[in-house]
């Protein structure tokens, strides 16, 4: 049991909670659900509902369900062959949510979403929407990465940095990662001595972390790696945040005494910059001298054409870009003004030295969003 903490009370006293479940915590060795494991959760989220709370649930797991029903021995490795195992493993899953959650007559509601749906604006708000309609009406909602029509995301993503912009996206107090371990380690605690963090304050407190990049069953996808990429993405957004091993969801849920807390920096992100900073995709990026970086991430100005040195990627006006300094280091993002046809001829120039249908900020102020 690890000491109380600030962090820690944060997430016990949380009035709506993500809760992100990894494919290794509810499926077999072997493929296919695992009945208890997913009851287990279940009656964990359930009785985070009965003390008063609201939970989203992000969970993994549709491939994997799908591998037994198809007779699949392993986690096929072409994209057709695991959109189809997701198409049926969906099914699948969503029945078992359906029937675990009415043992406490709590409703479910599926929502498949992409990264396509948090990196427009337009399908961000309506995700929103639907999701806070879901929980106003006191359906439990399970969202999934919608993996029979995404592509890159299912090598990549496994749900935990889409359970990150969940969170931000609906207002979470709180998200809870479980996985298969217990917490974050500074090594690999498999392979001889590593060291448990329990607390993660800064940035700084996972300096040397070296973090697997894949799942250690092979059903999933994400590895520490990507949690610990998630809890930074959340926790820099506001958002306090708590890395434990889904066995432990009981104790995750209730007294938060278990797993590694990860202090929330800062104030949260209004719902535009948070899309601006991280789930927006970026389409170009723009190259700063030491002054505008100045301008833009210490004063923070509007970028002006003058202090762009150099530009690349194929962008329109309206989209957003990377803004880096001399050494590539991408110091903020946001929405630029001119296409990337337009804005090579005028990079270096003064603003009053342009034509006057070209006398505007390159990225707005209002439209721009420093990185830490």
């Amino acid at each position: 049991m690890t000491l109380r903490s600030a962090t820690r009370e944060a997430v016990t006293s949380a009035r709506l909670i993500v809760v992100k479940v990894g494919s290794s915590s509810l499926t077999t060795a072997e493929g296919g659900l695992d009945p208890a494991r997913l009851d287990a959760l279940v009656d964990a989220v359930a009785a985070r509902r009965a003390a008063g709370g609201q939970v989203v649930l992000v969970s993994s797991g549709a491939i994997a369900a799908g591998l037994a029903p198809m007779g699949i021995p392993r986690r096929p490795r072409d994209l057709a062959t695991q959109q189809a195992a997701a198409s049926v493993g969906q099914l699948v899953l969503g029945h078992a949510y359906v029937a675990s959650f009415a043992r406490y007559s709590l409703t479910v509601g599926q929502v498949l979403l992409t990264a396509d749906d948090v990196v427009r604006r337009s399908h961000y708000r309506n995700a929103q929407r639907t999701l806070s309609r879901l929980l106003a009406l006191g359906i439990v909602p399970v969202v999934n990465e919608n993996d029979t029509v995404a592509t890159e995301e299912i090598r990549f993503g496994d749900n935990d940095r889409l359970a990150a912009l969940v969170a931000h996206l609906i207002g979470a107090d709180a998200l809870v990662l479980l996985s298969d371990v217990d917490a974050l380690y500074d090594g690999d605690p498999r392979r001889g001595a590593a060291r448990r963090i329990d607390e993660v304050a800064d940035a700084s407190d996972v300096d040397g972390v070296v973090a697997g990049a894949t799942g250690a069953s092979g059903l999933g996808t994400g590895g520490m790696a990507s949690k610990l990429a998630a809890a930074r993405l959340a926790s820099a957004a506001g958002i306090p945040v708590l890395l434990a091993s889904s066995a432990h969801a009981p104790e995750a849920l209730t007294t938060a005494g278990v797993g590694t807390a990860f202090a929330s920096a800062g104030r949260r992100l209004s719902a535009r910059r948070f899309w601006l900073a991280y789930a927006a995709e970026s389409t170009g990026r723009l190259v700063l001298d030491d002054g505008a970086v100045a301008a833009v991430v210490v004063r923070r100005r509007s970028l002006l054409a003058a202090g762009i040195t150099s530009t690349s990627g194929d962008f329109g006006l309206g989209d957003v870009v990377e803004l880096a300094d001399s050494t590539g280091k991408v110091v903020a993002r946001g929405v630029v003004n001119f296409d990337s046809t337009e804005l090579p001829a005028l990079i270096g120039h003064s603003t009053h030295h342009l034509p006057n249908d070209q006398r505007r900020e390159v990225v707005h102020a209002d439209d721009l969003v420093p990185l830490s």
